[in-house]
């Protein structure tokens, strides 16, 4: 089979052959049993096949598909999530559930035109979500209904922004890259002391948030760094619109820049865990990836008297995936030393939300920022 096969979602309709371009962030293949719905479907009906692996290329009334998808949800829902006996035991299960859902919702499917219009009745306008997402379109294309009102709701989030009380502004999150919507991490970054004021690196910028702090606080040059276009793309429109575009300097490689600076900041993936999704590797960092390299590449671009600042939670640690003791020992093989620790709460709602089979580990998570020196600063 062909890439452009692969990429092909084929269904029959009235005893003939249609095919349409199979669109999905998430990196998953085409469904190879497709049946046509409409508003008659029941519910039960709909979870069942879903569950059998059958997608739903939904012909009816656009808010009476979302309705369904909500009906299937709750099927889902009512039954309890597992804890295991073990906190890393839990956070498999908990993992294990959310593909299992993600899998069983993603089989409702809509179709759209060319230009991103839904031939449904009562279906909004989605052009501009599907454009920032996928580009322009050039043919139908099919999409599980689930990811459309991810784009949808990120293109509002896009429009909206996230306000950064320490900026006084607001940041704009393209979909994909991980939005500041925890802002503690920002908090530490803006009140911990600076070694210098002439040079910063921002490793993994993502929205360009930190490098925003940074430039705010006087830094008078950064280079921030990232692999991903999509981040790249977000964080210079919003350090132009914020007015920090002359002081941050955008470069797409993996972890450094070359040369030294008296501050590197690193903001990595806190969770040691694989994802499922290309859309995942903002939150999950398989086998401590990109800390390690952060830690192991970190000596050799500081400044004899420069920093490394560790922006990184301890939830991890609470879930069983890493110990402190392998940080430490990290940090330790690098040849740092750790001057001094910032710690801070979490403030979202997950902490506090007592039905979530991880809360125990999230109500005493820590988000910490460890400034890193050679050893001979401490």
């Amino acid at each position: 089979m062909t890439e452009v096969e692969a990429s092909l979602l084929h269904w029959t309709e009235t005893g003939k052959a249609y095919s349409a371009l199979w669109r999905s962030q998430s990196g998953a293949t085409p469904p190879k049993r497709v049946r046509l719905a409409d508003d008659t479907l029941k519910a039960d009906t709909a979870y069942r096949l879903a569950c059998e692996g059958t997608a739903l290329l939904w012909q009816g009334d656009y808010h009476n598909a979302r309705q369904l998808l909500q009906a299937m949800a709750r099927r889902i829902d009512r039954t309890p999530r597992k804890a295991g006996a073990t906190p890393i035991e839990s956070f498999h299960l908990h993992r294990q559930a959310q593909a299992q859902r993600a899998r069983t919702l993603s089989m409702l499917l809509v179709p759209l035109d060319a230009d991103y219009c839904i031939p449904l009745r009562r279906a909004p306008e989605v052009s501009a979500a599907c454009k920032a997402v996928y580009g322009a379109a050039a043919q139908n294309s099919v999409v599980s209904l689930r990811e459309l009102q991810g784009l949808i709701g990120a293109h509002e989030w896009y429009k909206k922004g996230v306000e950064v009380p320490v900026l006084g502004e607001r940041i704009h999150p393209h979909h994909g890259v991980f939005s500041p919507l925890r802002g503690e991490y920002v908090d530490l970054v803006a009140s911990a002391p600076l070694p210098s004021l002439e040079l910063g690196f921002d490793i993994g910028t993502g929205t360009g948030v930190l490098s925003a702090v940074l430039a705010k606080r006087g830094i008078k040059h950064i280079i921030a760094t990232d692999q991903d276009p999509r981040a790249l793309a977000c964080a210079s429109e919003n350090l132009q619109r914020l007015g920090y575009a002359g002081q941050v300097e955008l470069l797409q490689t993996d972890l450094f820049p070359t040369g030294r600076a008296p501050l590197i900041v690193c903001n990595p993936p806190w969770v040691p865990a694989r994802p499922s999704s290309p859309i995942e590797y903002a939150v999950y960092d398989p086998e401590n990836q990109m800390l390690l390299g952060f830690l192991n590449g970190l000596a050799a671009h500081l400044t004899p008297n420069g920093e490394g600042w560790l922006i990184l939670s301890d939830l991890a640690e609470h879930l069983g995936l890493r110990t402190r003791t392998f940080l430490l020992d990290a940090i330790d093989k690098a040849g740092l030393s750790v001057l001094e620790r910032h710690d801070i709460r979490p403030r979202h709602p997950r902490a506090s939300d007592h039905t979530d089979v991880l809360h125990q580990a999230r109500a005493a998570e820590v988000t910490s920022l460890w400034r890193l020196g050679l050893p001979h600063n401490s």
